[in-house]
């Protein structure tokens, strides 16, 4: 790992100006000050529409919030709502945030208090500042905090603005730039020096030491005056002190921790060169003092410990180190100091581990964690967090040393999360595996994808066994989705209506989730539920999405179990997450009905038959996207003893891709009938869809031929080229000249290719779906399929249409539709 930074191996991004980068420094301090947070940032517009870039991070390290650095504007959190709305979001605690934004709970599983507000002139929209501090549970957000936010944000605007009327271009096209929040208030350290006259006995005090020691003469005074003002044993400490290095020789140095008037530390130093002889032909001795306050005592304190303890700033880099850190490291301290955390501990790099990190800074809550690094067996691991970074301290996991009874109990990161009851799977369970689940649930695009996502990612996480997923329609809750439950069980609550008396219907009506610890609390809630095991626990969870009720989710476990508050809170907040990637999911379904209705309609239902020439088609869907496509085929009869042969591909997927599919096949056909050249008709379709615009271009391929002579007219458009397969079996690509693809140049010409097409001879066109291979080269897909041709031999053609389409059928995961039409032209009878 590294500090989040431009990457040395990555494309060159032009750094942006250093005004710019001041500003928004400056602006996130402030807000974190005035708001008295412990973190906050900046998200800026990038050069892409629709996604802002975390510009400027303070207060936390950037390497463990990569993940958040880019914000596209149209997802479901604060950052996103902020900017898309121009008004402020205020969360106080973990509850709001999990009811309004379960995705960042999701994601971000901490209790904190975050506050975001746009940051826009009258005319400009910049971004979004963003503030994070201690959670407030139950009390929200002061009007006075939220004035301070609104005038961060609105200082920071007027600043982008006159930047961007000067001509800076306030966009951010990289990685953020991390900054250190300043410490808190705290008195400062304060310095003074003396020259001790040896043989009079005087001390002369600068005004930094007067100061310090409240003395206002400034006149050299007894040396009594010096050491009464501390304590007898630090007074005969120093006498002694001076003495033995002004009899020394070289460098001695000998160091003092004094006692000062506050009860503070004070730290006195004098060393052999600081002797000398004055202008009177007495010695002298100088000295120096530094008062460090009321604060910790130095590192040997914590030397004394059998624990390895470190401080890391809020950028994670060690700030202190005792001796126990450098036995456990076998560095020094020096080696140490300015390092950031996983680079001097390479296994806090685990994702596992920065999750705690991440947690502790956040939070600013204590965490404890069973480490196994590898060498040297496990480690006990607690992290002590607060505004100015945080403590950790390492022992040996096992030892004699008891746990701190103020923290939770250690999480062993080798233990499967969540496989128990106690509270070391609850939170293994809650800060771990939920990132897992949101990014999978971002890829599904079904119901059954999302519910698989759920079986695969959220029962491992909390150590379930049984899953069932209900949906609401028509006011009845219908069974979606079960695993590990009794054959047929749930099939008596399928369709139940919403007045009914049993836990999947009352969670969603309250929309209050319902925890029970073993299988006998759920009988006695409901005597008359039936119960399928006689052990176990039941979590019962509202699926709700934005407000809007979506079905029931159940959770089973084999044996009776607690529920940690936290657990019960990321579970909650799952259910949300769950039930907004339903809820897209049936979006998705109607929409992929709808389309597949449309694709249906546009495609030809059967092909023309023709004496002498034989036309196969086959169409496969895409099985990713919306699984309908802008691939098409046709077979038209011109009326002058000719057919048009066409296929085609339009870019993109879903109901856009299909629409416009249908408006070119459908400009194809009417130009082929009126008789147009070949050329003519995909110059008129070109400048079809240029003049519809609808964001998409297409390829295409159009071939005439006449069924007496075999005479062939063809013309292309970026398509792949159509392959021959001879009457003697052998197969090649042609070479047809081309023009552009569809849509993007009206002025683009389409030369025309003749050739002549034998009896017994076919001709195979294929949009690139069917020969388009991840990581492969796509002439090893047209040689592949040139191969698989000229296999056919005499196959009827319909059989040889199979065949080139059989692996392909086979396939799980096809990125893109596929479209193949065969011709064939046999010996005319008489």
């Amino acid at each position: 790992m590294t500090p989040l930074g431009p990457s040395p191996s990555g494309p060159a991004v032009d750094a942006p100006p250093q005004a710019l980068t001041q500003a928004l420094a400056e602006a996130v301090t402030d807000a974190v000050e005035a708001l008295r947070g412990q973190a906050g940032g900046v998200y800026l517009r990038s050069g892409t529409a629709g996604l802002l870039r975390l510009s400027v991070l303070a207060g936390l390290p950037g390497e463990l919030f990569r993940p958040w650095a880019r914000m596209h504007t149209n997802r479901p959190f604060p950052v996103a709502e902020a900017h898309r709305s121009g008004q402020a979001v205020h969360l106080a605690d973990i509850e709001e945030s999990m009811r309004r934004f379960p995705q960042l709970v999701a994601s971000l599983p901490f209790p904190f208090s975050s506050l975001y507000a746009p940051v826009a002139t009258a005319r400009e929209r910049f971004g979004v500042l963003v503030v994070l501090r201690p959670p407030t549970p139950g009390v929200p957000v002061t009007a006075r905090d939220r004035q301070r936010m609104a005038r961060a944000a609105l200082r920071l605007g007027e600043v982008l603005g006159a930047l961007a009327a000067g001509g800076t271009d306030v966009v951010w096209p990289g990685d953020p730039v991390c900054v250190q929040l300043p410490s808190g208030a705290v008195p400062a350290v304060r310095f003074g020096s003396f020259d001790w006259d040896l043989a009079a006995g005087t001390v002369r005090m600068d005004d930094g030491l007067r100061a310090i020691l409240g003395v206002p003469d400034p006149s050299p005074l007894p040396i009594e005056a010096l050491t009464s003002r501390l304590e007898p044993e630090d007074g005969y400490a120093l006498w002694a002190a001076a003495r033995r290095t002004g009899a020394a020789d070289g460098g001695a140095v000998r160091r003092l921790r004094l006692k000062g008037p506050d009860g503070g530390l004070h730290l006195l130093e004098v060393s052999a060169r600081s002797r000398f002889v004055g202008t009177d032909g007495h010695g002298h001795l100088a000295g120096a003092l530094v008062d460090m306050g009321t604060g910790p005592v130095g590192s040997d304190a914590t030397d004394r410990l059998p624990r390895a303890v470190l401080a890391v700033d809020r950028l994670g880099r060690i700030t202190y180190a005792n001796e126990g850190t450098e036995r456990l490291l076998g560095l020094p301290r020096g080696v140490l100091a300015g390092r950031p955390l996983w680079e001097a501990l390479p296994w806090f790099a685990h994702p596992f581990h920065e999750e705690q990190l991440r947690g502790a800074l956040l939070s600013a809550e204590p965490v404890r964690f069973t480490a196994r690094p590898g060498e040297g067996g496990p480690l006990s691991v607690s992290l002590y967090p607060g505004r100015d970074g945080v403590t950790l301290v390492l022992a040996p996991d096992g030892g004699t040393d008891p746990p701190e009874p103020s923290l939770p109990a250690p999480v062993p990161v080798s233990a499967p999360a969540g496989d128990g009851p106690g509270p070391g799977g609850a939170r293994a369970a809650a800060l771990y595996r939920p990132v897992a689940l949101a990014i999978a649930l971002t890829e599904a695009v079904t119901a059954r994808q999302v519910s698989a996502v759920v079986t695969e990612e959220l029962l491992p996480a909390f150590g379930g066994r049984q899953l069932a997923i209900y949906l609401l329609s028509d006011r009845r809750l219908y069974l979606a989705w079960e695993t590990g439950f009794p054959p047929g069980f749930l099939d008596r609550f399928d369709g139940v209506e919403l007045d009914a008396g049993v836990p999947g219907v009352e969670v969603l009506t309250t929309g209050r989730p319902q925890f029970f610890e073993s299988m006998e609390k759920l009988g006695r809630t409901y005597p008359d539920l039936p119960l399928d095991a006689e052990t176990g626990a039941r979590a019962f969870l509202p699926l709700i999405a934005s407000g809007r009720p979506v079905g029931s989710c159940i959770l089973g476990f084999d044996r009776p179990r607690t529920f940690a508050a936290e657990e019960r809170s990321v579970l909650t907040a799952l259910a949300g997450l769950i039930a907004q990637a339903l809820e897209r999911a049936q979006r998705y379904d109607s929409e992929a009905a709808v389309a597949r209705g449309l694709q249906d309609a546009l495609l030809p239902h059967r092909l023309p038959v023709w004496e002498g020439v034989e036309t196969v088609a086959r169409y496969l869907p895409g099985t990713q996207g919306m699984d309908v496509g802008g691939d098409w085929y046709d077979v038209v009869e011109t009326g002058r003893g000719e057919l048009a042969l066409v296929i085609g591909d339009v870019q993109g997927h879903g109901v856009a891709a299909a629409a416009t599919m249908g408006q070119l096949r459908s400009a194809v056909r009417a130009f082929a009938l009126s008789g147009l050249p070949p050329q003519e008709v995909m110059r008129g379709t070109n400048r079809l869809l240029i003049d519809l615009d609808p964001g998409q271009f297409a390829s295409c391929c159009y071939l005439v031929l006449d069924s007496r002579t075999g005479d062939v007219r063809a013309v292309r458009a970026g398509h792949p080229q159509p392959l021959l397969r001879r009457a003697d079996g052998t197969a090649e690509p042609l070479d047809l000249r081309g023009g552009v693809v569809l849509g993007v140049d009206g002025r683009a010409a389409y030369p025309v290719t003749r050739l002549r097409l034998a009896p017994g001879a076919a001709l195979a066109l294929f949009t690139d779906g069917l020969v388009e291979r991840p990581g492969a080269d796509i002439d090893e897909g047209v040689e592949r399929l040139r191969r698989a041709l000229a296999a056919t031999g005499s196959l009827p053609l319909a059989e040889a249409a199979d065949r080139l389409i059989h692996e392909a059928v086979r396939a799980t995961d096809r990125p893109d539709d596929i479209a193949l039409l065969l011709a064939a032209r046999w010996p005319r009878s008489g």
